[in-house]
């Protein structure tokens, strides 16, 4: 992917997002069902979230379309290891009125670079339900591997899910 044809940023949220992205996952909400669960949904939440990846352990990044500089998604890497492991959980979820344009594989595509070429991470992990094929085919688009299955691995909606283990390491990328 070169930088002449990319369509979207990354950056960091700030306080005055909150009402954009509440009015994302609002706009989107039955979208994302039951692949996510939005803990930014209400403005008190958006700041717990922003104030958050403040930590040294989590890297939110809003994608933001570079023609408009409005936000078409977020992508989050969590649960940010250095050490041995160098690892990171990779999560994402796009405006329901920006999906199925590519914008998100080429903000995922940024964030991974971040990930890797910033962060120094050595491995980024996404768990994905196996009936989300649209997540899953954007992993695969990025060069991901599935590595495993995971019966009950999150709850999501109240319920248990099923996850299947997705990776990408910095050799590979």
């Amino acid at each position: 992917m070169t930088e002449s044809k990319l369509r979207v940023c990354i950056r960091k949220p700030t306080m005055e997002d909150c009402q954009e992205l509440h009015s994302l996952i609002f706009r989107s909400k039955q979208f994302h069902f039951p692949w996510v669960i939005h803990a930014e949904s209400s403005e008190h939440e958006c700041k717990k979230y922003i104030n958050r990846c403040q930590n040294n352990d989590v890297e939110g990044l809003v994608v933001c379309h570079l023609d408009t500089s409005k936000i078409i998604g977020v992508v989050n890497l969590s649960q940010i290891f250095y050490g041995n492991f160098q690892n990171a959980y990779l999560s994402y979820y796009v405006d329901v009125d920006f999906a199925g344009q590519a914008l998100m594989s080429e903000g995922v595509h940024l964030v991974i670079d971040y990930a890797f070429n910033t962060l120094k991470l050595h491995r980024v992990e996404a768990n994905i339900q196996p009936e989300n094929k649209r997540s899953i085919n954007l992993v695969k688009r990025l060069g991901f591997r599935k590595e495993g299955f995971s019966q009950r691995y999150l709850k999501i909606n109240g319920e248990w899910r099923d996850h299947e283990r997705w990776a990408l390491t910095v050799e590979n990328w």
